[in-house]
């Protein structure tokens, strides 16, 4: 079946010249597509024998939502969609005084194996297509009656893992004919993957570079997430400093901040040591509990902050939202795959 969803406006033109339909099919059909219709019927300006025709060869499916929760502190959604195949994805719709951000997750699960994350229990299943993370968007924003002006790619599965569909992705949502979202108003986050971050600057997409680093040394951040073994601190920091010198963007780092385990005065330290030299800010992340992890939120989150702009590093606390809602990333997935649904 042919994915009407993941195509680029060009590409439909061409698609609807071999049907022998006018190029103006190709225009009406990626409105459609970005307003979050849900069956070709609903494509009113189309004739009904070419609606009829595209029943038969494409599919269009729309998310279905399975679950979906509303902080009463901070109105912060949950969203669990259900897939064409049963697989289940999140997406959080966040509030903030200058827009509405989304969250989008961009794999059925997660082979990276991060201890601390709720998404990776259980290991990948399949990729997400361009369409269905632009999806998440379009019907987080029908049902919300909200428009997105931010994305942040920081859901279920690693960006970079799922490279292609990403790239075709950004270039959907950024088209001015679509949901029009500047790539300075998107965030994508990856735990590491040097080869693809300098494939990536190689494109010169003024998005946001967000390193999920999570410790300063290799025995830590090695015992927290297993891509460290093949990589090493030291070979992501250079290769960040190159995705500065070769876009002019500056590079994001998360860190989680883990009781006992990465909070530490010697490692603010280190972390300060690793940035010298390189514009930088450090996203300090309070951690959500997962039920499944014997690892526990840090006690030491302002003192860590304070270490680090003491040494000139730029480090600021995400605001915590969603926390009466499954905050951590994947906990309303694996809740659904423990209940068997």
């Amino acid at each position: 079946m042919t994915d009407l969803k993941s195509m680029t406006p060009e590409e439909l033109a061409a698609y609807f010249k071999e049907l022998g339909q006018p190029a103006f099919r190709a225009k009406q059909v990626f409105s459609w597509l970005n307003q979050g219709v849900e069956s070709f019927n609903g494509m009113t300006n189309l004739p009904k024998d070419l609606r009829e025709r595209l029943a038969k060869e494409c599919r269009l499916f729309a998310p279905q939502i399975e679950r979906k929760q509303v902080s009463r502190l901070d109105g912060t959604v949950k969203y669990l969609w259900r897939l064409w195949d049963g697989n289940c994805v999140e997406t959080v719709l966040m509030r903030y005084h200058h827009g509405n951000t989304v969250c989008v997750s961009c794999q059925a699960g997660c082979n990276m194996g991060c201890v601390f994350c709720a998404s990776t229990l259980g290991g990948k299943v399949r990729d997400l297509t361009a369409g269905e993370i632009l999806d998440q968007i379009v019907f987080a924003q029908k049902d919300s009656g909200e428009k997105v002006s931010n994305i942040v790619m920081m859901g279920i599965g690693e960006p970079l893992d799922n490279f292609d569909n990403v790239l075709r992705f950004l270039e959907l949502v950024n088209r001015p004919d679509g949901l029009n979202i500047g790539m300075r108003h998107i965030s994508l986050s990856t735990c590491g993957l040097v080869d693809r971050i300098d494939k990536l600057a190689s494109l010169g997409l003024q998005l946001t570079l967000s390193v999920s680093l999570h410790a300063p040394d290799d025995e830590t951040r090695s015992r927290l997430m297993p891509v460290n073994r093949a990589v090493g601190v030291e070979r992501l920091m250079e290769t960040c400093r190159r995705y500065f010198e070769t876009t002019g963007r500056r590079v994001s780092y998360e860190y989680a901040m883990i009781d006992g385990v990465n909070d530490s005065d010697g490692q603010a330290d280190r972390l300060a040591a690793l940035l010298r030299g390189q514009p930088a800010h450090v996203n300090l992340i309070p951690l959500n509990d997962v039920e499944e992890s014997p690892l526990k939120p840090s006690r030491r989150v302002r003192q860590f902050q304070q270490r680090l702009e003491s040494h000139g590093v730029t480090a600021t606390v995400r605001r915590k939202l969603g926390s009466d809602i499954d905050a951590s990333c994947g906990q309303l997935r694996r809740r659904q795959m423990r209940t068997g649904g």
